[in-house]
C-alpha cells in the first residue's frame, strides 16, 4: 500500500516496488496471467519481426500489452469480489463475468489488429 506522505522519487520508488510486488503476486497465483504471459513472450518478438515500421511494431506489441493489463485489472477484480465474501451472489458473478469478458476482448482485439496489419 503506497504511503500517503512520501513524494518525489521516494513515492515512485515505493510506487515500483508495490507494482513489482503485484506482477509478482500475478505470477504466482494467476494461471491465466502466467499463460497469458507467456502467449506475449512468444509474440513479441515475432511482432518485432513482421511489423515493417516501427509504427507497426508499436501497434502489434501494444496490443499484446493490453492482454496483461486488463488481464491484471480482472485478476485484482476478481480478488476484491472473494475478499469481500466466499458467499455465491449473483452480482458478484456477474462483476467477475463482466471482468472476464474483457479479458476475452482484449484478446480478439489481437485478433483484429494483427489480422489487420499482417494481411496488407
Amino acid at each position: 500500500m503506497a504511503d500517503q506522505g512520501t513524494k518525489g522519487f521516494s513515492r515512485i520508488f515505493k510506487a515500483t516496488i508495490y507494482s513489482l510486488a503485484g506482477l509478482k503476486a500475478a505470477l504466482n497465483n494467476e494461471a491465466a496471467f502466467r499463460q497469458e504471459l507467456i502467449l506475449v513472450a512468444i509474440l513479441t518478438p515475432i511482432g518485432y519481426w513482421l511489423g515493417e515500421n516501427n509504427f507497426e511494431k508499436a501497434v502489434l506489441i501494444a496490443a499484446l500489452m493490453l492482454v496483461l493489463i486488463v488481464e491484471l485489472l480482472n485478476s485484482a477484480i476478481e480478488n476484491t469480489i472473494d475478499r469481500i465474501s466466499t458467499e455465491r451472489h449473483e452480482i458478484s458473478g456477474r462483476a467477475k463475468d463482466i471482468a472476464s469478458a474483457a479479458v476475452f476482448l482484449s484478446l480478439l482485439n489481437v485478433v483484429i489488429v494483427w489480422a489487420l496489419l499482417l494481411t496488407n
